[in-house]
């Protein structure tokens, strides 16, 4: 799943219909994978921790690149975000 797709997920803008593999936030970056690399049970309360504001794409865009990635590198055991993405995919067997 790319970046963009998550970026839709996130504001609900995509559809099962749209994709028929299509993987939610919620299953991709599901509590087990969460509690294991953080100490957060879901996405939603990593993204709250970082006083992410996430309404539209345009919320997302505007969020700085390494200013989301020093978030992820503090809460999480990744370096950065394309690292933890990699790593969910990887284990959602994307």
């Amino acid at each position: 799943m790319s970046f963009d797709d998550l970026l839709k997920d996130l504001q609900g803008q995509r559809t099962v219909q749209e994709d028929p593999d299509h993987i939610s936030l919620d299953q991709l970056f599901n509590e087990s994978f969460m509690r294991k690399h953080s100490g957060f049970a879901s996405f939603g309360e990593f993204a709250h921790k970082g006083n992410f504001q996430i309404q539209t794409h345009e919320d997302i865009e505007n969020i700085p690149d390494e200013l989301f990635d020093r978030h992820v590198a503090r809460e999480t055991d990744f370096s950065d975000w394309k690292a933890m993405l990699d790593a969910a995919n990887k284990a959602y067997g994307k």
